[in-house]
């Protein structure tokens, strides 16, 4: 791999993440949880929402022209370098709306369809995680390492929901079976930052149905490069149907777990 590339991809990622987590707290309305069931106040998160992908995706018009984009809020082209840069701008839009700090921009850099670059900045945490792959996970100077594997009942998850009411069900039917057979659950609101967790080894393990590309393609970078293994159902890939992350030796078994409980499923 092409380190000098890598190198400037990863400065890229950081300054554009940078400056979107600034313009995005700052940006943010003191006031605007208070009326968190108006919709005027879902369309703030929306315009801030779409104005952060703009900062993020005209900033890399500007420093790396010829390549391709796949963003949350519809930013899209095919590019000529070989690299397509996947962004979410808020990963925990709800989070965001409510005032919590579980919020992050997440930005990764893929290489002829393999992320090589990931940066999920969670500037109300003040940290910034980050990877190559090859050359490990940090976050700041810290090199970040998954926990050593747990026994099963000992182990602590995070996971999340869907919006849709039968995704939101179903996903409660595991829970409920799952939850008994682990020490513990979080849900934390935001898929970035909780692979990003078990990177840091705050979480044993995450699952959930139903991301898109943009809400793991960084995160399930830094979480391979801190020594996390990452996938779907058994023999696949993470993907909209399920993703996994969980150190080596626990993996397998939350996944096969996972696939006997159905959680794929809707």
């Amino acid at each position: 791999m092409n380190q000098t590339l890598t190198a400037e991809l990863l400065s890229v990622a950081l300054e554009a993440a940078e400056r979107a987590g600034t313009l995005l707290k700052e940006g943010r309305p003191a006031d605007l949880g208070v009326a968190a069931t108006k919709t005027s106040s879902i369309d703030v998160v929306t315009e801030m929402d779409i104005a952060a992908e703009k900062l993020i995706t005209g900033f890399l018009a500007e420093r790396r022209p010829h390549d391709g984009l796949l963003g949350e809020e519809g930013a899209s082209s095919e590019g000529s370098s070989g690299v397509r840069w996947v962004i979410d701008p808020i990963d925990g839009t709800v989070n965001y709306l409510y005032g919590l700090p579980s919020w992050a921009v997440s930005i990764a850099a893929e290489l002829d369809g393999e992320a090589v670059v990931g940066v999920v900045a969670a500037p109300l945490r003040g940290e910034t995680y980050r990877a190559v792959r090859g050359e490990g996970a940090y976050e700041g100077e810290r090199r970040l390492r998954c926990r050593p594997a747990p026994a099963f009942e000992q182990a602590l998850l995070g996971t999340g929901f869907g919006y849709l009411t039968a995704r939101r069900a179903a996903q409660a039917e595991v829970l409920r079976m799952l939850l008994p057979e682990v020490r513990d659950i979080r849900r934390g609101g935001s898929a970035a930052i909780d692979l990003c967790d078990v990177a840091c080894g705050r979480l044993n393990g995450y699952y959930e149905r139903g991301l898109n590309p943009w809400d793991y393609a960084a995160g399930a970078l830094i979480a391979r490069e801190a020594g996390a293994l990452t996938g779907g159902r058994p023999g696949a890939a993470a993907s909209g149907e399920l993703t996994v992350a969980a150190a080596p030796g626990f993996f397998e078994p939350l996944q096969a777990r996972l696939e006997e409980l159905g959680a794929w499923h809707d």
